[in-house]
């Protein structure tokens, strides 16, 4: 049985898409920072009727809590099929590019950026002993700077100087792993599950939780023909599914 691992899993996107790879058959490790909320989840999705699912504490913030997570799931598995990087932060706004405190901006690198760097490169040795090794980083419109400069974009007003710009370094950073990874099996891609309503923008999105895990199954679990390097949004009206970078 094939494993997966999705961090921030605890609730919103990141729970749904724990529902939607369970009912495909694969065993899921639900990422948690807080162990104790990754085990309440888990237990609802059980007596819901969903299998095959087993909390982890794994801090994408801590470099020991990443390594501890690893450890567990090479003596449990010996290796990871696919890595989700969900865990994200929005951080505070407004975000002004001209005065959002640099601390800020840091703290939301750290999670978005700097955190998925780390658990994917502590996780690559698991990754490379699978046959069909997925990486998918999530990210958002918010991240593409084609369409930051679109005056008629319908987020073009929308302007984060730590949330989108984080996105945007994880974005580039996707591209530089696809590249160093190409002449393996992986598949490496950012998914943007669109503007959704969960609790990281006070419901205000259009789309629901449903879809956005929908989008991010489908251009997770590919067949060894699908794209690597690429950027998927769920709000890109386009048969390809591709966001312009």
């Amino acid at each position: 049985m094939n494993s997966v691992l999705i961090t921030g899993a605890n609730r919103s996107i990141g729970l749904e898409t724990v529902k939607q790879i369970s009912k495909k058959g694969l065993f899921v490790y639900l990422g948690s920072r807080d162990l104790e909320k990754g085990k309440t989840a888990v237990k609802e999705l059980n007596e819901q009727g969903f299998e095959n699912i087993q909390a982890i504490e794994i801090d994408v913030t801590s470099h020991d809590s990443i390594l501890a997570a690893k450890q567990v799931i090479e003596r449990e598995q010996g290796k990871l099929d696919i890595l989700i990087n969900n865990a994200g932060i929005l951080g505070a706004n407004p975000q002004q590019a001209s005065n959002t405190p640099i601390e800020n901006i840091r703290e939301i690198f750290d999670t978005n950026f700097f955190g998925v760097i780390n658990v994917t490169q502590v996780f690559l040795e698991l990754l490379k002993k699978s046959k069909s090794p997925r990486i998918s980083n999530i990210t958002s419109g918010l991240a593409s700077l084609t369409l930051h400069n679109i005056p008629d974009w319908k987020y073009y007003g929308i302007k984060t100087a730590g949330y989108g710009t984080s996105k945007a370094a994880l974005n580039a950073y996707t591209i530089a792993l696809a590249h160093e990874l190409k002449e393996l099996s992986f598949k490496v891609n950012v998914i943007d599950p669109g503007y959704t309503a969960t609790d990281f923008n006070h419901h205000s999105g259009p789309l629901t939780v449903e879809s956005a895990a929908s989008f991010i199954v489908k251009h997770t679990l590919t067949d060894e023909n699908a794209p690597t390097g690429k950027f998927f949004s769920n709000d890109i009206e386009d048969e390809t599914e591709e966001s312009p970078w």
